[in-house]
């Protein structure tokens, strides 16, 4: 790769790299083409250079932003419970530019176009097998329907932890779906009910 196709790289990772925390914070309708390329230290004019359409960025974001979560706490956990743990944290809730995409774009996802919705869809299938993984083997009954129920609650918490506007209820939330989930999914529990 020639040094100006290696700086054309180089620059087409900024920018998608800010649209994927900028998104995240904001919503994907939260900020401008305009906005990010400034944010990336480059004018709007540059950016056709690196995409056909807003939408190819708001693609490409989505990947950079799933591929972040590979790496991250939220996927690294041992067992269920520890997952459950890391993701109905505090920490995740406030860190909305580093957090899960799939809660935090959900809404702006469903709006947006079909490309962006089969990346979502592939990332939610990874995040589904992994939790159904980690389903306790003890545990009765469907394990993708339990991770199912367990993403869900997991999403949705989430999601209502940041949307209320009461620092107390927003802990509440995230620690009464978090001791549901692992008491509902603990072993001792499932094999108790089948005694």
């Amino acid at each position: 790769m020639g040094h100006s196709q290696a700086e054309k790289a180089e620059t087409h990772q900024r920018i998608v790299d800010v649209a994927a925390r900028r998104f995240r914070e904001l919503g994907i309708e939260g900020i401008s083409v305009a906005d990010i390329m400034k944010e990336a230290g480059l004018t709007v004019g540059g950016f056709y250079k690196h995409f056909t359409s807003r939408d190819d960025l708001v693609v490409e974001a989505l990947m950079a932003s799933f591929a972040e979560i590979e790496e991250s706490d939220l996927t690294q956990q041992p067992t269920l419970k520890k997952t459950i743990q890391a993701y109905l944290s505090e920490k995740h809730r406030d860190e909305v530019h580093s957090s899960c995409a799939l809660s935090s774009l959900i809404n702006d996802v469903s709006r947006s176009t079909d490309d962006a919705r089969e990346v979502y869809t592939q990332r939610l299938e990874r995040s589904l097998s992994h939790i159904e993984n980690q389903v306790p083997p003890e545990i009765e009954g469907n394990h993708r329907a339990k991770a199912i129920l367990a993403y869900s609650a997991c999403v949705g918490a989430m999601g209502l932890s940041r949307a209320v506007s009461d620092p107390k209820l927003s802990r509440q939330i995230l620690n009464t779906v978090a001791a549901e989930l692992i008491s509902l999914f603990s072993a001792k529990q499932s094999q108790d009910s089948v005694a």
